[in-house]
């Protein structure tokens, strides 16, 4: 996502330093855009559970890069294999009925099973929550690929270049890692120079709806 002319994603890890991540805290928006750091899974769990971030896809990356911290935290310790046990409990616990969050803890606790070496397992986490990040990009931008096929066949069957849209919940970019579930086919129509205008209808689970809609295609 391009904010201010500048490409933007919702989090990611530190080039220079892969044990920090970075994540948009939501809390701000529309009205300040702040990222925070974490370098540790209680500041990911704290995260999650206080709505730092939201969003079921965003929420599962967060996750992912929750396990791999936990692991370069305790690397080295007596009690690394325990503590791998107790941070995926805790991400679990931070919102239970969330299926992304328990989808990519399985998942990565699936990537090192079998696996002995401290550091072979850290860097597996690492590697397993980037990909699950990479996934999830272009997961969005299939679904935006499949959604302007579907709105450029409406626009031909009006004959108009204009559309209006509908989104529900929190399916923009803010709650994936780029891009969003149901705007990314208004982002690629927006690029292809259809104008769409967009409907946003619920603002759970903290208003945040009624605070962002102006933002929904103005920020890119």
């Amino acid at each position: 996502m391009n904010v201010s002319g500048k490409s933007q994603q919702t989090i990611w890890s530190d080039p220079l330093n892969p044990r920090v991540v970075h994540s948009i805290d939501q809390r701000l928006l529309p009205f300040e855009l702040v990222t925070e750091q974490f370098c540790t899974v209680d500041e990911v769990a704290v995260a999650i559970r206080d709505m730092h971030l939201r969003g079921a896809p965003l929420i599962g990356v967060a996750a992912a890069f929750g396990l791999y911290l936990a692991a370069a935290e305790n690397q080295g310790k007596p009690n690394f294999t325990s503590s791998l046990k107790e941070a995926s409990e805790k991400l679990l616990a931070t919102r239970p009925t969330a299926v992304n969050l328990h989808s990519a803890v399985e998942r990565l606790m699936q990537a090192i099973d079998g696996i002995t070496h401290e550091h072979n397992i850290t860097n597996t986490l690492l590697a397993e929550a980037e990909k699950l990040r990479a996934e999830e990009i272009d997961n969005c931008y299939q679904i935006g690929l499949h959604g302007l096929r579907i709105i450029e066949k409406i626009c031909q069957e009006k004959g108009s270049n204009r559309i209006n849209i509908l989104t529900h919940c929190n399916a923009g970019w803010l709650a994936c890692v780029d891009y969003g579930t149901a705007t990314a086919p208004i982002y690629l129509a927006h690029d292809k120079g259809i104008e769409v205008h967009v409907w946003v209808d619920e603002t759970r689970p903290r208003n945040q709806g009624a605070r962002w809609a102006s933002t929904v295609c103005p920020i890119r």
